[in-house]
């Protein structure tokens, strides 16, 4: 079953965009319960992926029934960031996708919540949980690219990894009134303070054109996406009507 938003509008559109990100993200944090290296980061990672599900709930709920959309629609029309449906993949790879991600969305959120438009009022709020988000996955780059020969190799390699998915965070949203360039612009140069502060070195690979990744906000999602929606849907999907 798939359901459709309930206002075909440009606002509804970046509400599905923004909430698909938070959403999913959330649920790849998730997965760490349990797994997380130490017990600080079990609950760190938690609270993070807690934050991202509150948004992702106001959001959706901008664009029609919360739980329809996020249990009820297929992959297709999905509209978030193909980078937050990346796989963790070790410790450094979970660090590395939430340091390009929440840089991005600290920066696209400030700029919302200065303005007055319907999405002022959460990102306001919700620009606080994400500074420490980002202070967060910042200080775990430093700490990983400038610790060990291992740590710093394994760093490098998930840096370089996903640095292909970052280009699409730039790509502009209907319904978002936003200086799109100009984001892009402080987003790369507090990226490579960090990096450069972290012994990591700034990938030089592609972020746009042919070689590049993305393509998630026209709904067109990489492989792992599949599996870790139907995890996401498995069980509203088996008792539909169900109330607990």
């Amino acid at each position: 079953m798939t359901t459709t938003p309930a206002k075909d509008t440009a606002h509804t559109a970046a509400a599905l965009a923004l909430g698909d990100d938070a959403l999913v993200l959330s649920h790849r944090l998730g997965e760490w319960a349990g797994h997380a290296p130490v017990l600080e980061e079990e609950v760190a990672l938690a609270n993070i992926a807690l934050d991202l599900l509150g948004q992702a709930r106001v959001l959706l709920s901008m664009a029609g029934d919360e739980d329809e959309l996020a249990y009820l629609r297929e992959e297709r029309a999905f509209r978030n960031l193909q980078l937050v449906e990346q796989p963790n993949g070790d410790f450094a790879h979970t660090i590395a996708r939430q340091l390009y991600f929440s840089s991005h969305q600290y920066l696209l959120y400030g700029e919302l919540a200065a303005g007055d438009g319907p999405f002022a009022p959460l990102a306001g709020k919700a620009v606080k949980e994400i500074a420490y988000h980002r202070d967060h996955a910042e200080q775990w780059t430093l700490r990983l690219g400038d610790g060990t020969e291992e740590s710093h190799t394994r760093m490098q390699r998930a840096v370089d990894a996903l640095w292909r998915y970052t280009g699409e965070m730039f790509q502009p949203v209907e319904g978002l009134d936003v200086d799109w360039p100009a984001l892009e612009a402080a987003w790369l140069e507090r990226l490579t303070e960090v990096l450069v502060r972290a012994t990591l070195t700034v990938p030089d690979g592609p972020r746009t054109g042919a070689w590049a990744a993305g393509a998630g906000r026209q709904g067109l999602h990489t492989e792992p996406f599949g599996r870790v929606l139907a995890e996401m849907q498995h069980l509203h999907r088996s008792h539909p009507g169900a109330t607990w």
